[in-house]
């Protein structure tokens, strides 16, 4: 069985061939997905998309690129995210964190709403999934000062000092399509050398689609080919990376765990 940690099935490229990409995930055995949230405007709909199929997850957060502009100016508030976090589908605060890819110098919006999701986490217990993007030293920063208490660090693509630090603070390391990539070897390395207990698997779908389908279209069934990569890499059957990626997201996302025993 395999689990695809991080995905967004409420894109509307995904939604018109959901039940196509349903088929593929069960042909895949890709059993269970987290439905991440990236802004506000869109919630109700990822919401009630999840309640709708009990393979899928959510989490509540505002991505640290989302421009409030593009969101009818919602901005979120600490009490946005906790309320929200009620929901017993709701196993995650995120995605959050900082993103200066496209920005000239730091961005002291992205730095508060960072600190405001990470607020949210520690006083719900909720795991966070973290987004870094050509921001590394400060989200490691903001995570020191606000005492993030655990999550994973998605899409990862730094390097291990970075992997290091952040499994220090208690947080999984999560591997996408990347990972297939022939130019990653720096992420391959990291891959390699992660202990498998902390480490997640992922597509970030419609994104991110691994070799052999990179440029096309991602899905969740697509998992299968981040944890084929893994194995080779490290040298062990793929079953190995399955049964650990699994269980690790379900120990992380507890709410999920929960939910699946039930």
């Amino acid at each position: 069985m395999y689990v695809d940690s991080h995905c967004h099935l409420n894109d509307p490229a995904l939604l018109a061939d959901l039940p196509q990409v349903f088929a593929r995930m069960r042909n895949a055995r890709v059993e269970h997905a987290l439905v991440v949230g990236v802004n506000l405007r869109d919630w109700p709909d990822l919401l009630a998309l999840v309640e709708q199929h009990a393979c899928l997850r959510a989490s509540v957060g505002v991505h640290p690129a989302n421009d409030p502009e593009d969101d009818d100016g919602l901005e979120p508030t600490l009490q946005d995210l906790l309320d929200r976090t009620r929901h017993q589908a709701v196993v995650a605060i995120g995605e959050t964190g900082l993103d200066y890819y496209r920005l000239a110098e730091p961005s002291p919006q992205q730095q508060a709403r960072f600190r405001l999701h990470i607020q949210a986490a520690n006083q719900t217990g909720l795991p966070l999934i973290i987004h870094t993007r050509a921001a590394a030293a400060d989200t490691l920063r903001l995570m020191r000062e606000e005492q993030a208490h655990g999550g994973v660090m998605h899409c990862f693509t730094e390097n291990w000092d970075v992997a290091q630090a952040a499994m220090d603070l208690g947080f999984y390391i999560s591997f996408s399509g990347i990972v297939t990539f022939k130019n990653a070897r720096e992420i391959q390395d990291v891959a390699r050398r992660v202990p498998l207990e902390r480490m997640l698997i992922e597509t970030d779908a419609p994104y991110l689609s691994p070799v052999p389908y990179r440029g096309k279209l991602n899905d969740p069934s697509r998992v299968i080919h981040v944890a084929e990569k893994i194995a080779e890499l490290r040298g062990v059957p793929v079953g190995t990376i399955a049964e650990a990626t699994t269980h690790n997201y379900f120990t992380l996302f507890k709410k999920a765990g929960a939910l699946a025993a039930a």
